[in-house]
């Protein structure tokens, strides 16, 4: 297994366990002790996780990835119903728009009117939010089930022939030098396929995930329309992001900070 793979592989088990030891990532990964260590060494100095005695643990306590789908109540509810709501504002009837998979895009399903629009996802939580609209079109794009998302070449390649007027992305972080980053090397190609189908792509996330960085950066930050984001981020924030190369983003109150 490559490097990358099993820094994936340990910050997915961080992810859901919050903490983990040597021992456990070595009989997981069929590894050394001493490549463990090496490993955990190399996500510390990216700030990802913290060492500790035999193991580590997450670097921020909100630090959020792909999660399991049951952990529905989880930090930062409140901003992503604001942010949420400020993603479905943005949609017109009849359009076609592609959900992301995420928390926060599952949120912004669920504010969805039940209106003459058609709703490309490989979401599967979202397939099952929006199944019961009477008036919203659902397209699923194929590919191979990894945890609550469908992903892999067959989908992409289908995405990349529809006519999307806007996508909804998320994102594990958000970070000034790396841009757009998540934890599932495995996500980075059907992000790519939304972002560069779309007419317009948006990236949804809360304050908390500005300045983190995970381990795949998926697009640089000019490479979408507009950042959404909750009105709990701080004033100062906007602008160091503009100059990072953020062309805009939206607070809840849906005002543009820049």
């Amino acid at each position: 297994m490559n490097p990358l793979r099993r820094y994936e592989k340990i910050m997915e088990t961080l992810l859901a366990a919050r903490e983990v030891t040597v021992a456990e990532l070595t009989e997981a990964l069929g590894v050394t002790g001493k490549t463990i260590r090496e490993d955990l060494a190399k996500l510390e100095e990216r700030g990802l996780l913290a060492r500790v005695h035999g193991g580590a643990v997450l670097a921020q306590p909100n630090q959020l990835g792909i999660l399991s789908p049951k952990r529905e109540e989880a930090p930062n509810a409140a901003e992503r119903r604001e942010i949420a709501a400020s993603a479905a504002a943005l949609v017109e009837p009849n359009e076609v728009i592609a959900l992301d998979g995420g928390r926060t895009t599952l949120e912004m399903a669920r504010q969805l009117a039940d209106q003459p629009l058609t709703v490309v996802t490989n979401d599967l939580l979202i397939i099952a939010e929006l199944s019961r609209r009477e008036r919203i079109r659902l397209v699923v794009p194929g590919g191979y089930q990894s945890r609550n998302v469908l992903i892999g070449a067959e989908a992409e390649a289908y995405i990349r022939k529809l006519n999307i007027a806007k996508a909804f992305l998320s994102a594990t972080g958000v970070h000034a030098e790396y841009g757009f980053t998540i934890y599932s090397g495995e996500s980075v190609g059907i992000k790519r396929a939304w972002l560069e189908t779309a007419k317009a792509s948006y990236v949804a996330a809360d304050h908390h995930k500005f300045g983190q960085g995970a381990l795949f950066t998926f697009a640089r930050l000019d490479e979408v329309a507009a950042i959404i984001t909750d009105s709990g981020m701080p004033s100062g924030t906007a602008e160091r992001f503009r100059q990072g190369g953020a062309r805009a983003i939206i607070q809840g109150s849906g005002s543009d900070e820049l």
